[in-house]
């Protein structure tokens, strides 16, 4: 939706404000980086200071999902769900190595080479695994970045990396794609 131009940038400014200090999160903790967000909402490092509200009922209530962990081909479908019944405006960060790019699994048949194939990323915070004050500053770039969004009401629209791409020369991408052919079993 457009802003009028003389209501535009006042309002568009308190709806950044807004959207910047009450990220609601919904993390998704799938190996070893979750015990590091989790460590980030205790006591000592307090991300709620930061106007960031740890642990979300569900993805309906959440603006920022933080992957965290190695993403399978088993696991991407579900991902691709969750965030996509997550409403806008919806921010996603990658913590850790194993979900940016595969980590020291990323040889494997099973592991999705990156989040970012399954949903699209804002931040990147790399390390194995990551300290809190990593996703500490990860979440401080995130808002950041919302602070300057150019965005009205509805929030910013961003493209889907399993969409079809605009011309149709070349495959479509979808999660079953992106998974491991099935390997048989050894015969004896």
């Amino acid at each position: 939706m457009q802003l009028p131009g003389v209501l535009g940038e006042p309002i568009r400014f308190v709806l950044n404000w807004g959207r910047r200090y009450s990220l609601w999160v919904f993390n998704f903790g799938l190996a070893c980086c979750a015990i590091e967000f989790i460590a980030t909402s205790m006591g000592r490092h307090d991300f709620i200071r930061l106007g960031v509200i740890p642990f979300a009922h569900g993805p309906r209530q959440a603006d920022l999902m933080v992957v965290s962990g190695t993403v399978t081909d088993k696991m991407a479908p579900a991902i691709k769900r969750l965030y996509d019944q997550m409403p806008e405006p919806k921010y996603v960060i990658s913590f850790g190595a194993c979900s940016n790019c595969g980590g020291p699994y990323w040889d494997s048949y099973s592991v999705t080479k990156g989040v970012d194939q399954i949903v699209p990323v804002d931040v990147y915070v790399p390390g194995c695994p990551p300290r809190p004050e990593a996703l500490l500053h990860g979440i401080l770039r995130l808002q950041e970045k919302i602070a300057a969004e150019q965005s009205g009401i509805g929030g910013v629209s961003r493209p889907d990396p399993l969409a079809a791409p605009a011309d149709s020369a070349t495959a479509v991408r979808t999660v079953g794609s992106l998974t491991a052919p099935v390997v048989p079993p050894p015969t004896s």
